[in-house]
């Protein structure tokens, strides 16, 4: 595939996607990871995408992708680091879980728990555990998103009313020092209160999320106590981790 042609087709991915990795673009385009670095390094240097740990996504860092991309990217990885968490969290504990395709995942590793309270402002998530009649599935209120989000100054105060177990976040990005970036300052509010209010952080972001931009920070990754991906971490946020006694498990 001669590169013009090639460049057309990862830029037509990218945007189809919001993302997609340096593997699944040298399978479409038939050529080697070598090749397909050198090929997203000439356009990011262009300004036409934007380079992430991994792979490449649209060149923006004020609009996430949209929920229906969001729930096909990096699925099978995503459904494992949800595995790894559900597998932290004993029966009979209490959890926060926060807006995200990767928490969501996370609540359907949980259906095999028994007596778990979780209090959510997830739409979707409320939905998957309200099968669970030993659960005790609390909802905040608040502005209902697209993506079954809720969000506002009712939902974080409902938040600030309970201190539980565990916290279980999802993020959008995380930049090269730590910081943890999101796109709805309404959001990252309520994120703030599950981490202030959760005995235990744990951290689902697969390798998409490293390096990835977005605009609200959120807090730092050296304030949870755990991390939850798919692949090693960049160095200097491994560094950061290791300095503040935060354990990373690879999914």
């Amino acid at each position: 595939m001669a590169k013009q042609t090639r460049h057309e087709l990862i830029l037509k991915l990218v945007q189809e996607y919001g993302y997609i990795s340096n593997e699944e673009l040298a399978n479409r385009c038939q050529v080697t990871p070598q090749t397909i670095r050198r090929d997203l390094n000439e356009l990011a240097d262009n300004q036409q995408l934007s380079r992430h740990h991994g792979g490449a996504g649209t060149n923006t860092s004020i609009a996430n992708a949209t929920y229906s991309q969001r729930r096909i990217m990096q699925h099978d990885q995503k459904a494992r680091i949800a595995t790894a968490i559900a597998q932290q969290i004993p029966n009979f504990s209490s959890l926060f879980i926060n807006i995200g395709t990767t928490t969501e995942e996370v609540a359907k590793a949980l259906l095999k728990h028994t007596g778990l309270q979780v209090i959510t402002n997830n739409l979707n998530v409320a939905n998957i555990l309200s099968e669970k009649e030993d659960f005790d599935v609390l909802i905040a209120g608040g502005t209902v998103r697209k993506d079954g989000g809720i969000v506002g100054q009712g939902t974080e105060d409902f938040v600030n009313q309970f201190k539980v177990d565990y916290g279980i976040l999802g993020i959008s990005g995380i930049d090269e020092d730590g910081s943890l970036l999101d796109y709805d300052y309404r959001e990252v509010r309520v994120s703030q209160a599950i981490i202030k209010n959760s005995r235990q952080v744990l951290l689902a972001a697969d390798h998409t999320k490293f390096g990835r931009n977005a605009t609200i920070r959120l807090g730092n990754i050296t304030e949870v106590h755990q991390v939850f991906t798919d692949q090693a971490t960049p160095a200097g946020i491994q560094a950061l981790l290791n300095e503040h006694q935060v354990s990373v498990t690879l999914c």
